[in-house]
């Protein structure tokens, strides 16, 4: 129920908006490489973030995995010790969804966003419970160490078919969005 040009599309809005806000610092390189099929149903590490936009048309998960290992907490919680790695990347994650949330509502105008929530890795292979209409997963390489993966899922409940066009040089700060 998703064209081929709805994915492709999905896929741009989510490479741009994970290289504008999952890097703490926009100095720091954020490469992305997609991930064989059978990886998109695969634990890409121990724990994941889970966030989603729902609309009346679809629902959109993204789901991002990391490790509670030692390169990944000093990059993303620095200097920052009241808070632990998750809440910090429920943050980031939020960002990048927020990014996501707010690039496709150009097209569906009804969308909204879910408090983010971890899991863990474990759950990822369940994925397909939900019968996804896409499902696609990234390996995400922030500066040369941080590693993390990002599982893309939509499911829809009718026809989704749009294109959306990423314009590099648009950007925001991030800034509060309010309903």
């Amino acid at each position: 129920m998703i064209s081929q040009q709805a994915k492709e599309s999905i896929e741009r809005i989510f490479l741009h908006s994970a290289r504008t806000r999952l890097p703490i610092d926009s100095a720091d390189a954020c490469a992305i490489a997609p991930l064989d099929a059978q990886h998109a149903n695969e634990a890409l590490a121990a724990h994941i973030v889970v966030l989603t936009i729902s609309s009346i048309a679809f629902r959109f998960l993204l789901v991002l995995h990391f490790d509670d290992d030692k390169t990944t907490r000093d990059y993303y919680l620095r200097e920052s010790e009241d808070r632990s790695l998750a809440e910090a990347l429920m943050e980031v994650g939020n960002l990048c969804c927020g990014a996501i949330n707010q690039k496709m509502v150009e097209f569906f105008p009804d969308l909204g966003m879910s408090t983010p929530y971890q899991l863990s890795g474990a759950c990822v292979p369940y994925l397909t419970e939900l019968k996804p209409d896409y499902l696609a997963a990234f390996r995400v390489t922030i500066g040369a160490n941080v590693q993390l993966g990002a599982t893309l899922c939509v499911c829809a409940s009718s026809h989704v078919d749009f294109v959306a066009s990423i314009d590099e040089a648009e950007e925001s700060t991030g800034e509060l969005e309010l309903f």
